[in-house]
């Protein structure tokens, strides 16, 4: 039974991608759909994108052991941080002024607004580093799961997921994508639901979890009775930290804010906030409050043998072969959905805005959909050896690189981005101190970390750290560099000015 889920779930995601083959003939189409995605679709494809194996395996297990119900936090900054602010602040603007300048990928966004080749370039390199350990990442966790589930080999898992992101991504370009990411996100929205009942269940139910959760205690974390069932847990201030990098961190990454490039109007992204914030608050919130209650199942793991990534399978193991065949193909979706988003990012930055801008001046709109078509298959494969390699051999690298891939991403593009769609001041130097910055700290984190103050030692905390120093640098660089061309700046500016009829209940007239 387990088995024939997982066949005719795949079946479903190979039909889409075959289906959606006439929307991925041009640039356009392939990257963002024709800029006509709608609201649902949009919402379930930034969520998906937002969420993979790392949170549900990883962070959640993680944060849940370390902070107790308190971890919870950090999917209520998703829901309103990562979700609903980002959208706010981000998403009209994003779209409106992509649009005008015509770029389809944040390095274009960049090279266009600041009408810098150089600026474009650097961006499109930087996608390119630190996206591939990023991608190689996600296939963490699932090892564990397909162990307790089927009698699989990891790698065949690895493979299998890799072959098949690759056929509906290749076939249907976004478009496919979207489509398949609100399919697999109903299955993390009734799969999250369901597991969680489930787990406390087995617990007594929430309030008999919660006073067990109330009198575990662990010396070497804290001495206060209670505190992992607690408000705010044990440690407040890296809680805090998980909650900014993970939420705020969204704001910088290309494959979330090229989301808002494809979303068809004003309408669709009114509704996108709401359908997009309540698919954080469920999902994010949901795993990191199953995470909480990770403590309880302390004498079916070894955190020192083990590591964290076998704590939410321990919790699940008690369940009916029905419901974790349904995890299974839950932290498939979560994981496949990201994949998928990451690759489309890397593989459209590379060839639009890295080799057409170096070496294909002139390349068609043919080649280049046939280029991103490639480098998919190259990107998915990287990702896949380095995954391979990694739960092959002792090495943990990898691993550590997901959080600063994250941190470098998010610190070097979160201002730039931010101030240039909203100030006429932000001037190309700043952005280029930005990018260095923070590309710069990330790396020196992996080499140096015992080097670094205490408080910014961890990739988490480090990423914090160089996002909120890009907000700080951009505006005070800019004071002290040469200014933007006014031409320039104010033809992208005029795009907010150019008037746009619209019905009375929407704007009341004079």
């Amino acid at each position: 039974m387990k088995l024939l889920l997982l066949i005719i779930y795949f079946a479903v995601l190979i039909g889409i991608g075959l289906y959606c083959r006439k929307h991925a003939t041009d640039v356009n189409g392939f990257v963002l759909g024709g800029r006509s995605v709608g609201p649902w679709l949009t919402a379930f494809a930034y969520g998906t994108s937002y969420f993979s194996a790392v949170v549900f395996v990883g962070y959640a297990g993680q944060f849940g052991w370390k902070y107790g119900i308190a971890a919870t936090w950090a999917g209520i900054g998703n829901a309103i941080i990562g979700s609903l602010l980002a959208w706010a602040v981000l998403g009209r603007r994003t779209r409106i002024m992509t649009q005008h300048l015509d770029s389809a990928t944040m390095p274009q966004f960049f090279g266009e607004r600041f009408g810098s080749r150089s600026l474009k370039i650097g961006a499109s390199v930087i996608i390119f580093i630190f996206l591939i350990p990023y991608t190689a990442s996600l296939y963490n966790g699932l090892s564990r799961l397909f162990g307790m589930a089927f009698d699989i080999d990891y790698s065949v898992c690895i493979i299998l997921m890799a072959v098949l992101t690759a056929v509906y991504v290749i076939a249907g370009g976004y478009m496919a994508t979207a489509i398949n990411d609100f399919i697999q996100g109903i299955i993390m929205l009734g799969g999250i639901a369901t597991i969680i009942v489930a787990v406390l269940k087995s617990k007594g139910g929430f309030m008999a979890a919660l006073d067990s959760l109330a009198k575990v205690s662990d010396e070497t974390v804290a001495t206060t009775p209670g505190i992992f069932a607690s408000f705010f847990g044990p440690d407040p201030l890296n809680l805090l930290f998980v909650v900014l990098l993970t939420s705020l961190g969204t704001w910088g990454l290309p494959q979330m804010v090229q989301k808002f490039y494809a979303i068809k109007n004003e309408e669709s992204i009114k509704k996108g906030t709401i359908i997009s914030t309540l698919f954080a608050l469920v999902v994010a919130g949901g795993c990191y409050f199953l995470g909480g209650f990770g403590r309880l199942f302390s004498d079916q793991v070894n955190i020192a043998a083990d590591g964290y990534d076998a704590i939410i399978p321990a919790m699940l193991s008690g369940l009916s072969p029905m419901l974790i065949a349904l995890v299974v193909i839950l932290v498939l979706s979560a994981s496949m959905s990201t994949l998928s988003s990451l690759v489309m990012a890397s593989s459209s930055t590379l060839t639009i805005d890295f080799l057409k801008e170096l070496f294909f001046r002139k390349m068609s709109q043919k080649k280049q959909v046939l280029c991103m078509r490639g480098l998919v298959v190259v990107f998915i494969a990287i990702s896949s050896v380095l995954a391979l390699i990694q739960y092959q051999s002792s090495v943990t690298f990898i691993a550590q690189l997901m959080g600063v891939s994250w941190g470098a991403l998010a610190g070097a593009f979160l201002a730039p981005f931010l101030y240039a769609l909203y100030s006429k001041r932000v001037t190309k130097a700043a952005c280029w101190i930005c990018f260095l910055f923070s590309s710069v700290l990330m790396v020196a984190n992996i080499f140096f970390r015992p080097s670094f103050p205490e408080v910014i030692q961890s990739p988490i905390n480090c990423g914090v750290a160089a996002m909120v120093a890009g907000l700080v640098i951009v505006p005070l660089a800019s004071l002290f560099t040469p200014k933007p061309d006014k031409g320039l700046v104010d033809n992208a500016f005029a795009c907010y000015e150019k008037k746009t009829e619209v019905t009375q209940k929407t704007a009341l007239g004079k």
